[in-house]
C-alpha cells in the first residue's frame, strides 16, 4: 500500500486555474490534471455554510454533524458568537500514521495517531494555534519564521494599488514557505508516515481580497488597483503549482490527492446580508431608521460608493444598548428567571478559560449591532458571512418568542414577500434568487446553528430599494470575492488508477477515498462514499 500525499486547496477556483494552465502559467498542475483521475466536486447547500474545511477535517456534512454555520445563536439569551470545532477529527477513526500541516478545523489534541501543526497561517483555522509534540509550533518558527501574510489572511485592499501588491505578495511569499515547511515536516521531522494532509489557503484569501483584479466583469476592475490585484492572484496561483509540484516530486512514490470542496466567484453576500438585510427588517420592526447613510456614499452616478486608499471599510450603526433589568421588564417572572440564569450561564461560558470550541466575538459586523433590540423584534437577521439568514421570534422557542406557532408559516411567507418588493437600484431587478424556508416541517428543531430562512442573493446589490421603506445604502463593497463558484475538483494520481475524467461526484467522498486509498474500514457516522468505488 503507497502512502497517501493529500493537498487540500482551500478557496481554489478551477476556472482560474483552466485559464492559467492553458497560458503555461501552472505547469505542475497541468501534468498532474493528465496523470490522474479527475472529479467535479459538488458541494450543494453545504457550501453556503462556509464550513467547507470543517467538512473535509472531520468528514461530515451538515446535516450528519448538525451545525449549519459557525455563527451560533443562543435562543434563550439572545446572544450571538462565532464558533470554531468541536468535532473529532476523521482520523481519529484511523490506525494508519498520519502529519498534517495547517489543515483547517482540524483538532490535532483529538486527532488520534497524528503529528503535525494546525492554525500556522490558515484563513478562518477553527482552532488556536496548536501541535504534536507540544513543541513543534515553536520549532517551526524558530526554523522558519511566522507566517508572513498575517496582515492579509483577512485583508481589505481594492481602495489601494499598493495594499493589493502588498497582499498579493505577503500571500505568494506565505505559499511557498508552506512548500518549504510541509516538505521539512514530511522529510526529515516526521519521515514515517501512511497519510500526510496539507491544508493550502492562500488562494481563500487572496480571492476574497482580490478578486476584483481577475473578473474583467466586476465593478472594481475598473480601478486602478485591478492590475497589481490581478497580479498578486496569478502568482499566488503559480506559488501554489510550484508548491504541488514540489510536494508530488519529494513523494513520488506516493498516490497524490489534490482537492478543492468547491469554487470561488464574485462576493454576492457581504453588503446585502451583512447592512442591508439587517436594517431593512428593523426598520420591518419599528419603522424607523438604525442605518446612518453617509452623504460620500449618496447620489453617485453609478451606484457604486468607492472609499479612499487608506479609509477601512465600516458602516455607521449605533451600538444600542439595553440593561438587562429593562429588557426582563416585559417578560413574565419565570421567563425572566429563565433569561437570567441563561445569560448569566454564557457569560460565564464566554469568560472562561477552560479548553473547548474557539469562540469569536462578532462586534465588528453591522447585523451584530442590531443584537440588543432583537427580543422586541418577531423577525431579524442573523449575523451571517453568506447567505441572508433570518430568524423568526418565535413563541415557545425564543425566550422573548412574539410570533405565534400558528403564525410561523404566514410569518415566513410575509417576509419573503418584504424582500420580493426590494429592488436593486442599480438594475431594477430583484434583490433574490430564492429563500429557503429551513422551519417549514418542524419550526421548534430549528437548532443555534440555524436560520428559520436562507436567503440566496441574485446579485451583488450596494443597495435595497423598497416602496414602504425606502432607500437602503448604496454601500461600499467589501470583500471583492466570495464562495459563488459553482464547484470544486478533484485529481488523483497514482499506481493502478487510471486517467481521465470520471463525471460529478459529492464533494464529501473525498474522506471515505482516503479510507479506501489506505485500506482503512469506512466508519458509518462518515458522510460520502469513495470516488474510487464502481
Amino acid at each position: 500500500m503507497a502512502p497517501v500525499l493529500c493537498i487540500f486547496l482551500d478557496g481554489y477556483e478551477q476556472s482560474l486555474a483552466d485559464r492559467m494552465m492553458a497560458e503555461g502559467r501552472l505547469p505542475a498542475l497541468a501534468r498532474l490534471r493528465e496523470e490522474s483521475a479527475r472529479f467535479v466536486l459538488d458541494h450543494g447547500a453545504a457550501r453556503l455554510t462556509g464550513l467547507a474545511s470543517e467538512h473535509v477535517s472531520t468528514g461530515l456534512s451538515p446535516d450528519d454533524a448538525e451545525r449549519w454555520a459557525a455563527v451560533h445563536f443562543d435562543a434563550d439569551s439572545y446572544e450571538i458568537w462565532q464558533e470554531g470545532t468541536r468535532f473529532t477529527p476523521f482520523t481519529k477513526r484511523m490506525r494508519s500514521k498520519t502529519v498534517i500541516f495547517d489543515v483547517p478545523y482540524f483538532d490535532i489534541a483529538k486527532a488520534g495517531n497524528v503529528q503535525g501543526l494546525a492554525a500556522w497561517g490558515a484563513h478562518d483555522p477553527g482552532t488556536e494555534l496548536s501541535s504534536n509534540p507540544a513543541g513543534l509550533a515553536d520549532e517551526v518558527n524558530g526554523k522558519f519564521g511566522p507566517y508572513p501574510a498575517t496582515k492579509w489572511i483577512y485583508g481589505f485592499a481594492w481602495p489601494s494599488p499598493l495594499k493589493c501588491q502588498a497582499m498579493g505578495d505577503a500571500l505568494t511569499h506565505g505559499a511557498r514557505l508552506r512548500s518549504e515547511i510541509a516538505r521539512w515536516l514530511l522529510t526529515d521531522r516526521f519521515p514515517e508516515w501512511d497519510l500526510a494532509m496539507i491544508g493550502v489557503s492562500e488562494p481563500h484569501s487572496v480571492l476574497e481580497g482580490l478578486w476584483h483584479g481577475i473578473d474583467e466583469d466586476h465593478p472594481l476592475h475598473r480601478l486602478p488597483s485591478a492590475a497589481p490585484a490581478g497580479a498578486g492572484v496569478r502568482n499566488v496561483y503559480g506559488a501554489v503549482d510550484r508548491l504541488m509540484g514540489e510536494l508530488s516530486a519529494a513523494f513520488a512514490d506516493a498516490t497524490i490527492v489534490i482537492f478543492s470542496m468547491h469554487g470561488m466567484g464574485p462576493n454576492l453576500s457581504d453588503i446585502a446580508s451583512m447592512v442591508l438585510l439587517p436594517e431593512l427588517l428593523h426598520r420591518h420592526a419599528f419603522g424607523r431608521s438604525v442605518f446612518k447613510q453617509p452623504k460620500a456614499w449618496s447620489g453617485i452616478a453609478d451606484g457604486i460608493p468607492l472609499l479612499g486608499e487608506e479609509e477601512r471599510w465600516g458602516v455607521e450603526t449605533p451600538q444600542v444598548r439595553i440593561k438587562p433589568s429593562r429588557w426582563l421588564k416585559n417578560i413574565t417572572t419565570r421567563q425572566g428567571d429563565r433569561v437570567r440564569n441563561k445569560l448569566n450561564a454564557v457569560l460565564r461560558r464566554l469568560g472562561s478559560s477552560e479548553a473547548g470550541p474557539q469562540r469569536k466575538p462578532m462586534t465588528w459586523m453591522p447585523a451584530t449591532r442590531y443584537q440588543p433590540l432583537w427580543h422586541m423584534m418577531p423577525v431579524f437577521a442573523l449575523p451571517s458571512f453568506y447567505n441572508g439568514r433570518i430568524r423568526i421570534n418565535l413563541e415557545g422557542r425564543e425566550s422573548c418568542g412574539m410570533v405565534p406557532a400558528d403564525r410561523y408559516l404566514d410569518t415566513c411567507r410575509e417576509i419573503e414577500h418584504l424582500l420580493r418588493e426590494c429592488r436593486n437600484p442599480l438594475t431594477g431587478e430583484g434583490v433574490f434568487d430564492r429563500v429557503v424556508f429551513n422551519g417549514r416541517d418542524d419550526p421548534m428543531g430549528i437548532g443555534p446553528t440555524q436560520a428559520d430562512l436562507d436567503v440566496m442573493w441574485k446579485d451583488p446589490a450596494l443597495a435595497f430599494e423598497h416602496p414602504k421603506h425606502g432607500r437602503i445604502g448604496p454601500v461600499p463593497y467589501r470583500r471583492t470575492g466570495g464562495h459563488t463558484g459553482p464547484n470544486g475538483v478533484a485529481f488523483i494520481k497514482g499506481k493502478d488508477i487510471e486517467p481521465g475524467d470520471r463525471g460529478i461526484r459529492s464533494s464529501f467522498d473525498v474522506v471515505p477515498t482516503l479510507f479506501d486509498l489506505l485500506e482503512e474500514r469506512l466508519p458509518s457516522n462518515i458522510s460520502g462514499r469513495s470516488l474510487l468505488a464502481q
